[in-house]
């Protein structure tokens, strides 16, 4: 068990494509569906609102608009993945979580050295399961400290 990292699996689709990312389950509090969120205004494109989960005010982002991989034209039922990033609560809206399982680090390789975009700093490495690829993410990084800082101040200056 020790050379091996359980995660939860997602999938984001842009056209005809699927991409499959994983966060460590240690990493997730919980999978919610994704209910109306309220719009803030003024809030950067890839923040799809707020909604109260528990009586708590929590973000929700919106995965495929902060990876720059556009909006669904078609309503999809989305899901999100609540994480905490640095001491806050977010949701990271996605199309499907689609399952949990194990890996072994033997099957996980780091990211490409070529990769010179923002990506390769949230980027930890590339599971690879039979014919699949998984990019798994670090969700510590998915935002930088700035804009952790600017979204909690964005959120909390619209309560």
């Amino acid at each position: 068990m020790d050379n091996e990292i359980q995660l939860v699996v997602f999938k984001l689709k842009q056209g005809d494509s699927i991409c499959e990312y994983a966060l460590p389950i240690t990493k997730v509090q919980e999978i919610i569906q994704t209910t109306a969120t309220t719009r803030l205004p003024q809030s950067p494109d890839f923040v799809e609102g707020i909604i109260s989960l528990r009586g708590k005010i929590i973000p929700i982002i919106n995965l495929k608009k902060r990876f720059n991989l556009g909006s669904s034209s078609e309503k999809t039922e989305n899901c999100s993945v609540v994480v905490e990033v640095g001491g806050n609560t977010i949701g990271i809206m996605v199309d499907e979580v689609s399952e949990v399982l194990h890996m072994d680090y033997s099957h996980l390789d780091p990211p490409p050295s070529v990769i010179q975009n923002t990506a390769a700093q949230y980027l930890v490495g590339i599971g690879k399961l039979d014919d699949r690829l998984l990019l798994l993410l670090d969700v510590d990084k998915i935002f930088s400290d700035k804009e952790q800082a600017e979204l909690v101040d964005f959120v909390q200056a619209n309560l």
